[in-house]
């Protein structure tokens, strides 16, 4: 198996859920780090949370059709299966036996603080009680996901730095827990969040954080009528010198320099503004667009790239089981 760092000996991992098709924030928001750390770092370790998705995803057709669709992404964005690692969470089954490992030293109000429950219970119309334990014990798989591959760096979204101090915390309190005695040697590495801070949120057409629960995104591979409507669907305020919204999109394929005097030289002409923006998405996305669906029509290539991330990644994700197992007291 190759090793998956630099001449540095930088281990980078990370996941997403099969829940549905990315757009343009889910690019440069993720997506286009895991490329970039891909070729910084000559490889990575990078997941399809298909078990995660469960929480969300309980009809099986459709999570087979989102699992494949997302390792089809993966291909189109240009994440390579001869540098990394790509492979399905549930392939490994090293996930979930570290999770009831990081279960049992794991506390209740401690599992409380995590964002992803508060959430729930906000949401949730019948309180605690409607909340499912997948969705409570949520931070210790993500841990185990984590911790497995021993990264240095997790690229991750400014909203979910809290998986990475959840996963931070278990190594520690499993390492002095169960080896008091080990520096150097502690079984778990602390791994470090990495996000890019010029674009830790995407602005959506409408302002707010481009999420498709807000309905408010463009798709990674529109097709061009979509971008067209989408674009020209851009909040504006007539009042304002220039249209923020439209920029906020705009300035993710412009340099800064270029995009301030674009817009100077076109004050009060918002139109042109946008359509000039549909001209810059249409030549971003088309050859995504075309990749995918090259990727998409090699089902034998699909097929592949899971059968051979699956072996890769448990050879790895077996070694790190067996120490842990061995220093709980179960091997």
């Amino acid at each position: 198996m190759k090793t998956i760092h630099n001449e540095q000996g930088r281990t980078i991992l990370s996941g997403i859920k099969p829940t549905g098709k990315p757009h343009i924030g889910n690019y440069f928001g993720a997506l286009k780090q895991f490329v970039d750390l891909q070729n910084k770092h000559n490889g990575g370790f990078f997941m399809i949370a298909d078990y995660h998705a469960l929480n969300f995803i309980q009809n099986a057709e459709e999570m087979r059709t989102l699992t494949k669709d997302l390792l089809i992404d993966f291909l189109a964005i240009g994440l390579d299966p001869e540098k990394s690692v790509i492979f399905k969470q549930s392939d490994v089954s090293e996930h979930t036996e570290l999770a009831w490992i990081f279960d049992t030293i794991t506390t209740l109000p401690y599992l409380k603080r995590a964002h992803a429950y508060k959430d729930a219970m906000e949401k949730a119309e019948g309180g605690e009680e409607k909340i499912s334990m997948g969705t409570f014990n949520y931070p210790m798989l993500m841990a185990a996901d984590i911790l497995l591959y021993s990264p240095d760096i997790v690229p991750v979204g400014q909203d979910q730095k809290q998986h990475i101090e959840f996963a931070r915390d278990t190594a520690e309190k499993f390492n002095r827990t169960f080896c008091p005695e080990q520096s150097e040697g502690s079984i778990f590495k602390l791994p470090e969040a990495y996000i890019m801070k010029d674009v830790e949120t995407v602005a959506g057409i409408d302002g707010r954080k481009m999420s498709k629960s807000y309905n408010n995104y463009i798709s990674l591979f529109a097709e061009d009528s979509e971008i067209e409507e989408k674009v020209m669907a851009i909040v504006t305020d007539s009042k304002a010198e220039y249209p923020e919204n439209v920029f906020y999109i705009h300035k993710l394929f412009r340099p800064a320099e270029s995009l301030d005097k674009l817009y100077d030289e076109n004050k009060g002409q918002y139109k042109k503004l946008k359509e000039i923006l549909i001209e810059d998405l249409k030549s971003f996305i088309k050859p995504l667009r075309e990749k995918r669906r090259e990727v998409a029509s090699d089902t034998s290539l699909v097929k592949r790239v899971l059968e051979e991330g699956r072996e890769k990644a448990r050879t790895v994700a077996s070694l790190k089981l067996a120490e842990a197992k061995r220093a709980v007291g179960v091997l």
